[in-house]
């Protein structure tokens, strides 16, 4: 990949420069989201036993039994432009609102349409890539967009409803993780490094290309997973970046602590130097702000590791927590379905009595092996 400033992709008009942010990047800072959603959950209100997953894990989606065959899982994503092509905007932000259902394990059956747009600014033909864009990646699901809402906005946003369908006995949370599992990666990280560059005008052609490739690829081995034996949480690393998700299964199974091997982290092509030489995302350091103090960076990682540790994902890969025996069938479930940099990425252990970092009581969850 190119290290100089070249042209990169062009449309006539450039969606980026009508928002303050685009992507998963800009989720709400991981400290200020538990701010605003302390006590907001169900207000003494009785949750109903069908309810199987709801606001207390920080899961990817809800989940409600239907009978003793069938649990809704239901989702919603949106977010602004991470790229200026309308039509790739578009198949982005359908991917990954999408990506919420297969890591539950469930299958998608149908969508509603997130539609805000500067109406008297964009060209309705624009607006219309966008909406085809998102149609694509439905089909390619195997789903209908079935309505929507639309409304004018000051900045482009785009996004999806998705609900799907999945057995109770295979729903899979972010929280079920079990001490002495191992760690498996879906797709490689780097998504928010190289739309730094794409931003800065530094990303050439092939760099565009596999950033659009990585990201409208559907986390379709979800459901396969799953269905596998050993296989206990599944998430999908988004907005808070390999760290942040990792924490959140760490936390949820409540006596655990992760332990990430730097070198088995799969990277995207050329994101390592871009971050050596500071192309990275503002969402990378609110992300740490907000989880640092609960990782540990051994000596001897690259001075860049943290920022691609906390680099947001965009329609970013799966992340599954399962017993040893089952990696192999893991692997090979990524890799049948076109994943071929799936990887065994590190391990949960038993959280460590008294583990805390030196200047606060927070107890370390996160450790980063050189």
């Amino acid at each position: 990949m190119s290290t100089t400033p070249t042209s990169t992709p062009t449309t006539p008009i450039r969606l980026t420069q009508f928002s303050h942010g685009g992507g998963c990047g800009y989720k709400i800072a991981p400290g200020v989201l538990s701010e605003i959603l302390r006590g907001s959950g169900a207000g003494g209100m009785v949750l109903p036993p069908e309810l199987l997953v709801g606001i207390e894990t920080a899961d990817d989606a809800a989940v409600y039994q239907l009978n003793g065959e069938q649990a809704l899982i239901a989702t919603t994503d949106f977010f602004m432009p991470i790229v200026d092509d309308a039509f790739d905007f578009g198949r982005i932000a359908a991917t990954n609102a999408i990506s919420d259902v297969y890591a539950m394990g469930g299958r998608p059956i149908m969508a509603l349409a997130i539609v805000a747009m500067p109406v008297n600014q964009l060209p309705v033909e624009v607006i219309g890539r966008v909406l085809e864009g998102g149609q694509a990646v439905c089909r390619a699901a195997g789903i209908p967009i079935a309505g929507g809402h639309t409304i004018d906005s000051v900045e482009p946003i785009y996004g999806l409803v998705v609900l799907g369908l999945v057995h109770p006995a295979r729903v899979r949370r972010n929280r079920d993780a079990r001490a002495g599992d191992v760690l498996v990666l879906g797709k490689p990280l780097g998504v928010g490094v190289l739309s730094a560059a794409l931003k800065k005008g530094l990303l050439d052609a092939a760099g565009y290309a596999c950033l659009v490739d990585t990201t409208t690829r559907l986390n379709t081995p979800g459901m396969a997973l799953a269905g596998l034996d050993g296989v206990h949480a599944l998430t999908d690393v988004t907005g808070f970046g390999m760290a942040g998700h990792t924490l959140e299964m760490a936390r949820g199974a409540g006596n655990l602590q992760a332990v990430l091997e730097w070198p088995r982290l799969p990277l995207l092509p050329g994101v390592e130097a871009w971050a050596a030489q500071g192309t990275v995302t503002g969402a990378s350091r609110r992300n740490w702000e907000g989880y640092g103090a609960e990782v540990a960076l051994a000596p001897g990682l690259p001075a860049h590791a943290q920022a691609l540790l906390t680099d947001p994902q965009t329609s970013g890969g799966l992340l599954v927590s399962c017993a040893p025996q089952a990696v192999d069938a893991v692997l090979r479930t990524f890799r049948e379905q076109g994943f071929a940099d799936a990887a065994v990425v590190g391990r949960m252990e038993a959280l460590a009595t008294g583990d805390s970092t030196t200047t606060t009581t927070t107890t370390t969850r996160l450790t980063v092996a050189p």
